[in-house]
């Protein structure tokens, strides 16, 4: 769990607080989030904080320049209706400065199917009063009032964003016009039904200063020409990935000097490493090196006012399948502001002359508009089902346009990322049940009951089978606590024999409260699933949640077994690995059950959806791996500092962790040096040595020899071994070609001085020896000045380089290399290693690295050691910031894209409920909020394959039942004729996981033995494992011949044995 001190905010200046009306204190706030004001408000003022360890992972999105500018916007969001709540849940939780919740009306029982933050009893309350108290919790930071009075304009004017949602379009003329000509930005939001409708103006003016969020690109130049234009070539060894119309900068070019601190260049692509730049003609002629930068150059961007874009629409398209329908959409929505206003009420559901009447208006519509906005004819189904639904109110859709808004909201605040320009219409009209004839007037009217919004657009059926419904919630984290919400809005397991059950073995820490919105501040160490399956049933009483905290995996196949899953209607994954994932899949592809997949990286989000015997599996495409830093790069030739910050955490791992493990083994473990001989290469020397130096050579006795262990620690990777690397191979050395050595991707290094009054070399020092200390359990210090005094009686050998060592220079060569090892070294160090029977009692305490902790010392040590690595190499150094970021495998992530994203996997769920079994209605979706970009597929087929004449996919297998009709078990041979007789194949080899039961290779006189064995007998035996009472069926891969001896593909067997 993170809790970092005040000392590490970021301090931001902006302007007081407007006072708002009807204006309630934030939260009180608990002892986990720093103090605030004596009146309850969060310092979002004049001292504004960015609590980094709150904030930490949308810091990674954003960044703290855009985190402070957002930090000085007041919100105001009008229309507290389920999409209202939605965008302000996300933009508190984003950290604005302050937020206004306005509405004039009272709670409906249609308002329950979406708005999380009414209850029952509140129908016929102000819906912003009710939701102020509820939505304040989110964060202290931000204050949160509610206002019921009309928006006059000098109430507006305190506002730098205002968001209107469930407003008349007279009204948003009226405002649109006023914020437009007075530098308040607009965001225009709605949703009916399955229709959502989107609209952005902010101003003619807008300073845009990084459309994409993604890190600045670099490229190493390996020549530059005297030209106009001079062209660029950088090295092949990766393309330079910039776009013509990027600014770049350059840094260490050799020879062609002009080009250093040269301001930022616009350029042009002429290749994948190659690009034209400004007239270098009169420049020196270039020599070598040099590194090309791209610069994020600030632009201004330019809105129309409502009233203008409303005749002139530009539109970005959500689907583009769909490609025409945003038009039309335009004129739809007008249509449905002017029903409105006429009759003073919505369409009815599936009400017919409402919806001829919705037409009409829509086609007069169409006629006065210019031909620019509409020049096909009018796709009067779409206007018709626009009136079908028009009183429905989907959780689900304001989910995914309430994260889209609150998204822009932060755009407009931040000036980060390109925004909606300026119309965003979509509609999800798949969802609605095949047999549209289902849907009558009768079957979609109000019960007044909770889900009447949803009934509105579904009809009443489904609303049972909902609630009928058993799932699998595989993860409470972000997209879990978005979920359980989604659940218990649209009723899913909320009826008789429902129920969700969800796992997560995590507990709640401070940085999850940024985007896990089901958690509070005093719920942080409690467990995730306990506290969401909570937050879930106070949002619908009537939902049927248990919480698990268990891991799923093979470890777990006791509790999650045939007879739980075969119980389930479905299972939606909430997880952040891929592994995990892969398992799940696995599972769900077995026992045919129908998987929700989804996943987020800062704005950017994906929604997979597997359908038994319909689509392929999760796993059956894969991205591809990572690329890894080479080893010789890590050890002698970083450039990068994600090269330092590698080496800094193998560093943690090689002296902390790994040393203090090999040496408990050892000490407990008889066998252990038995089984380190056996290892490959030079492993067992590594590990034996480690055990020596922990044991004998550097074992601490106090405090003081920790310290001294540290600074000979320095001395030897920060000056000793970058002096012997530059024996090898000196500053002016030429490779056999006769180009310089210390040229490209390889940076000449220099040796440190250590100096005690050096910050850096003392906070390498401080972390390095009390982490050395807390893995012999001794007791540390954080006194800088006796460490420093302590420094001053440590002796350091003098280092002079030795010959003969040989050093690698690249991957190739060290695998290459002869790897054997000295035995009679390894003999010695037997030798020279105490028994553990002297040592008894004694232990070490491994250290697993933990990087949300200010105070272990683990970010201390891993900054400290990357830093002073990246001096050596003249690599820029990192902050702690960035540090964490690469080191930790930290994920950005920010509650807007996971809003979205769990929007577009509970459309998908309703038509999973409803057996959709057309391929082409199902959506696998991506993001990119940042863009904006929205990319919609129907899913991959599951691929076909064939034996004789039987066609097959993944979701094929044989079912054999292992038990005899006398109760007596098959044999291998019973088994192995069965497939020849009944399926004219001949099994070749034969396989339960890891374990193979049966090839043709086999020796005769194992082979003999086992034909006559039972078939659960002989997989006991080779996995050397018990078959669990849990176990019903057993997972066979074979590989088969067919009858003219051909090798055919067959699918898994599935062998019953209970």
């Amino acid at each position: 769990m993170s809790s970092s001190p005040l000392s590490k905010k970021r301090r931001v200046s902006g302007p007081d607080p407007k006072p708002g009306s009807n204006c309630s204190p934030a939260h009180p706030v608990p002892s986990e989030v720093p103090t605030a004001p004596a009146n309850g408000m969060a310092k979002n003022g004049n001292e504004a904080d960015i609590d980094e360890s709150l904030y930490s992972r949308q810091l990674y999105v954003l960044g703290h320049e855009a985190m402070k500018r957002l930090q000085t916007s007041s919100v105001l969001v009008s229309g507290l209706r389920g999409l209202g709540v939605e965008i302000a849940k996300n933009i508190i939780l984003g950290g604005v400065k302050a937020v206004t919740l306005h509405d004039q009306g009272a709670a409906q029982w249609a308002d329950l199917s979406s708005q999380f933050y009414l209850r029952e009893e509140d129908v016929g309350k102000n819906r912003a009063e009710v939701s102020q108290p509820r939505l304040a919790e989110l964060n202290a930071y931000v204050p949160v009032c509610s206002y019921t009075g009309p928006l006059t304009e000098d109430f507006l004017s305190n506002f730098q964003v205002v968001v209107l949602t469930n407003s008349p379009l007279e009204e948003q003329l009226r405002v649109g016009e006023f914020c437009h000509g007075h530098g308040i930005k607009l965001v225009v939001a709605d949703t009916r039904g399955l229709f959502g409708q989107l609209f952005c103006d902010f101003g003619e003016e807008m300073v845009l200063t990084d459309a994409n969020g993604e890190q600045p690109l670099s490229a190493m130049v390996s020549m530059v020409t005297k030209d106009s234009p001079g062209v660029v070539t950088c090295l092949d060894e990766a393309r330079h990935g910039f776009e013509s119309g990027d600014f770049v900068t350059f840094t260490e070019v050799q020879g062609m000097s002009e080009l250093n601190g040269i301001s930022p260049v616009e350029i042009r692509v002429l290749g994948p490493y190659t690009f034209s730049i400004c007239d270098t003609a009169r420049f020196s002629d270039y020599v070598r090196g040099g590194i090309v930068t791209q610069v994020k150059v600030p632009k201004k961007i330019s809105f129309k006012s409502l009233p203008v874009s409303l005749a002139k629409p530009e539109f970005v398209m959500t689907d583009f399948a769909k490609f025409s329908r945003p038009a039309h959409l335009h004129v739809a929505f007008q249509a449905l502001h002017q029903f409105h206003s006429q009759r003073g009420r919505l369409p009815h559901p599936q009400n017919q002359l409402d919806a001829a009447e919705m037409v009409s208006l829509a086609q007069a519509i169409k006629e006065a508009a210019s031909p620019r906005v509409l020049q096909e004819d009018l796709d009067e189904e779409l206007v018709r089902q626009l009136a079908y639904m028009a009183a429905g109110d989907l959780a689900p859709i304001n989910a995914f346009i309430g994260g889209l808004a609150a998204q822009e909201v932060m755009k407009a605040c931040s000036g980060k990322f390109m925004p909606i320009m300026q119309w965003l219409y979509f509609d999800a009209l798949e969802c609605l049940p095949e047999d549209r004839e289902a849907l009558t007037e009768d079957s979609c009217r109000p019960r007044q009951t909770r889900y009447d919004g949803q009934v509105a657009v579904f009809g009443s059926h489904l609303q049972e089978k909902l609630g009928r419904q058993k799932y699998f919630l595989v993860g409470a984290g972000a997209i879990g606590c978005e979920l359980l919400k989604n659940f218990a809005m649209i009723g899913l397991g909320c009826g008789d024999g429902g129920e969700v059950i969800v796992t997560d073995m995590d507990t709640i820490e401070k940085s999850n409260l940024n985007r896990q919105f089901l958690f509070r501040p005093w719920d942080v160490t409690k467990l995730k699933s306990d506290t969401a399956a909570a937050a879930a049933r106070q949002m619908n009483p009537q939902m049927h949640v248990t919480s698990h905290q268990n891991r799923v995996g093979p470890d777990t196949e006791r509790i999650y077994d045939d007879d739980f899953f075969q119980a389930l209607d479905g299972v939606t994954n909430a997880l952040d690995n891929v592994d995990a994932r892969m398992y799940m899949d696995r599972r769900c592809v077995y026992y045919r059950k129908p998987l929700l997949e989804s996943g987020t990286l800062g704005t950017k989000g994906n929604v997979q959806v597997v359908i038994p015997f319909l689509t392929e599996s999760y796993s059956s495409s894969q991205d591809p791996p990572e690329k890894s830093i080479p080893i010789c790069t890590l050890k002698n030739f970083p450039n990068a500092i994600e090269h330092t910050l590698q080496w800094a955490r193998d560093e943690f791992e090689g002296l902390f962790k790994q040393p203090a493990e090999s040496v408990n083994q050892y000490l407990t473990d008889p066998k252990f040096v038995e089984r380190t001989l056996r290892l490959a290469g030079t492993q067992p020397l590594e590990v034996l040595e480690a055990v020596q130096r922990s044991l004998v050579l550097q074992r601490p006795r106090t405090w003081a020899d920790c310290v001294a262990w540290a600074c000979l620690h320095w001395h030897a990777q920060y000056a000793n071994n970058i002096r012997q690397l530059l024996h090898n191979f000196p500053p002016e050395q030429l490779t056999s070609s006769g180009a310089p050595f210390w040229s490209g991707p390889k940076r000449c290094p220099h040796p440190l001085t250590f100096d005690v009054h050096n910050p850096l070399h003392l906070d390498y020092i401080m972390a390095a020896a009390n982490l050395f200390a807390q893995t012999y359990g001794l007791v540390g210090s954080r006194d800088r000045t006796a460490v420093a005094t302590l420094l001053q009686t440590v002796h350091v050998p003098e280092f002079t380089p030795k010959s003969g060592v040989k050093i690698h220079v690249s991957d190739q060569e060290l695998q290459s290399a002869n790897t054997s090892v000295d035995d009679s070294r390894l003999e010695e160090l037997k030798a020279t290693l105490p028994s553990p029977e002297k040592l008894s009692g004694f232990k070490m305490y491994p250290i697993d690295f933990e990087k949300d902790d200010d105070n272990n010392f683990h970010m201390d040590f891993i900054v400290a050691a990357s830093n002073l690595r990246a001096e050596n190499y003249d690599i820029a150094p990192a902050d702690r910031h960035k540090s964490k970021l690469i080191a930790g495998k930290i994920i950005p992530a920010i509650a807007t894209t996971t809003a979205a994203v769990v929007g577009l996997v509970c459309l998908e769920l309703y038509k999973v409920v409803q057996g959709h079994q057309r391929l082409e209605a199902y959506k696998n979706g991506f993001l990119n909020l940042a863009l904006p970009f929205f990319g919609f597929s129907e899913p991959i087929a599951a691929p076909r394959h064939k034996y004789y004449d039987n066609e097959w996919t993944l979701w094929d297998r044989f079912e054999v039942k292992g038990l005899q009709p006398g109760g007596e078990e098959m044999t291998l041979k019973q088994f192995l004729d069965y497939f020849k007789t009944e399926h004219k194949l001949e099994i070749t080899m034969l396989s339960q996981g890891v374990s193979m039961l049966y090839s043709f290779f086999m020796p005769a006189a194992k082979l003999k033995e086992r034909l006559d064995q039972p078939m659960t007998e002989i997989v006991s035996r080779v996995s050397k494992r018990k078959l669990g009472r849990h176990v019903q069926a057993l997972v066979l891969e074979l590989c088969c011949n067919d009858d003219s001896g051909e090798d055919v593909e067959v699918p898994y067997v599935r062998y019953t044995i209970r």
